[in-house]
């Protein structure tokens, strides 16, 4: 990856430069230190790339944002193929437990249920549950690992993530700043946040197939915001696959921190029915 040797140069040295998490305090833009004349280039570019972060983060909600332990969530979801939907769009009813428990209901009967808990997933219809196929759950896993969530309350916060400031560009038709998160392992993910409202515009990432060996870049686009207890939410967001459109959710409405139960992520794969 082009920014391997500049992450080598820079991770050690902004260890002490990521963003808190939880209970901890989020330090403002305007509250970082200048940087000293002397200090490398590498070192200003990595500085810069956090005070974006540090804005982008009191933007979504600050401790607010950080602190949120559990969504709920309800809307329609769109389905595309090659970039063309394939369904007329179905209501879902999604809770979720940070950082491994998700439970999506689809259907006005809810009687279609996606269940994912730690590095698990079944699907339970009116035939049973049965655990999720292996590419089906690799998908999904591969999503929360770079998850926007994910990233800023948990890659963040581990030894050896480099920060890369690089430039203004234009995301989504919007004016946006393009920093670039690199963790000890070599993934990266890329942020356009807004330069205006400073909230993120589009969040994108590649990943190489283990079978054939290509590389593929997954994008998502986050729209109309709107205040939620204190936090600033997308209620639009969509997904696209090497270019092509391959998801919609349009959310009608979200709530946080309702203390969901641990018990709605259970899944009884004993009784697991095949197809």
């Amino acid at each position: 990856m082009k920014y391997f040797l500049l992450f080598v140069l820079v991770a050690v040295s902004l260890r002490s430069l990521v963003v808190g998490q939880g209970s901890e305090s989020v330090p403002s833009a305007s509250s970082l230190p200048a940087a000293p004349q002397n200090q490398q280039p590498d070192q200003q570019n990595a500085l810069k790339a956090k005070a974006l972060l540090d804005q982008m983060i009191q933007a979504l909600g600050g401790q607010a944002y950080l602190n949120i332990q559990d969504i709920s969530q309800e809307g329609r979801t769109y389905s595309f193929h090659l970039g063309r939907p394939n369904s007329a769009g179905t209501i879902f009813w999604r809770f979720y437990k940070f950082p491994d428990k998700d439970r999506v209901e689809l259907t006005k009967k809810r009687d279609v249920v996606e269940i994912f808990n730690g590095e698990k997933g079944y699907e339970i219809t009116y035939k049973g549950t049965r655990p999720n196929d292996d590419k089906e759950l690799a998908d999904y896993l591969r999503r929360r690992h770079y998850a926007l969530d994910w990233v800023l309350r948990h890659w963040l916060s581990e030894p050896g993530v480099a920060l890369f400031y690089e430039g203004q560009t234009v995301a989504d038709q919007k004016a946006a700043e393009q920093i670039t998160i690199m963790n000890s392992k070599n993934e990266g993910v890329t942020l356009y946040i807004d330069i205006n409202t400073h909230l993120p515009v589009k969040k994108s990432f590649s990943w190489r197939d283990p079978t054939d060996k290509q590389r593929n870049v997954e994008d998502e686009i986050y729209d109309n915001y709107r205040p939620i207890q204190g936090v600033m939410t997308p209620f639009d967001v969509t997904r696209y696959y090497n270019g092509d459109m391959s998801n919609q959710r349009f959310m009608t409405a979200v709530s946080f921190n309702k203390g969901l139960n641990d018990s709605m992520f259970d899944a009884n794969p004993t009784n697991a029915s095949k197809k």
